[in-house]
């Protein structure tokens, strides 16, 4: 099973579950407290609300990294032996 990508204001996050929002309406009025429940039971750490679903979503964090340059490789090679 693949899961989808989901771009917000330049963050990605992984969709884990998708579901109306009508699901956490009770007398016409939204449950906001179903929906936390609900993504703490599925794991999430993130929920996201589009026109007609919630959708469940892990963030996906920006990777940090540091260009590492090697000048000379036979004698880098030679080092880690």
């Amino acid at each position: 099973m693949f899961s989808k990508l989901y771009y917000n204001n330049d963050k990605a996050y992984l969709i884990n579950r998708s579901m109306p929002i009508s699901k956490f309406e009770r007398s016409g009025k939204l449950n906001m407290d179903m929906v936390k429940k609900c993504r703490d039971w599925i794991g999430c750490d993130h929920v996201l609300k589009t026109q007609t679903h919630f959708l469940f979503v892990e963030t996906i964090e920006e990777v940090e990294f540091e260009e590492v340059i090697v000048k000379d490789v036979k004698k880098t090679l030679k080092s880690t032996k």
